[in-house]
């Protein structure tokens, strides 16, 4: 059985904060153009071996909005990853620190034990 660490709260708060915010970050970008700023499209040459034909549609770039958001995302990435990484509790695990912080990405998974 791996090895279980006492997480303070407001770090695993953290942590699930990073996570679900990295989350929502990722599904935002997928609906950007795939440009920040406009760019024409292109096609490539078919491929070696086969009939793939890479290209891409012209990009309007982001749009003042877009480009907040992002911006927004990335702040609170950066808020959020400062907060865990930089926590009180890591100096108290000694030399397991790289294995304790590994554990606090999966605490969520771990299940509540009965009775508590």
């Amino acid at each position: 059985m791996p090895k279980t660490y006492p997480f303070p709260q407001d770090l695993l708060d953290a942590q699930a904060s990073l996570a679900e915010t990295r989350a929502a970050s990722e599904e935002y970008a997928k609906t950007l153009p795939w440009s920040a700023v406009p760019m024409p499209g292109w096609e490539a040459n078919k491929q070696l071996h086969s009939n793939y034909i890479s290209s891409k549609p012209d990009s309007p770039g982001y749009t003042d909005e877009q480009a907040a958001e992002v911006a927004r995302f990335r702040a609170r990435l950066l808020e959020l990853s400062t907060t865990v990484m930089t926590h009180p509790f890591w100096a108290t695990v000694g030399d397991d620190v790289v294995k304790a912080r590994m554990a606090l990405q999966h605490a969520h998974e771990q299940p509540a034990e009965a009775g508590a």
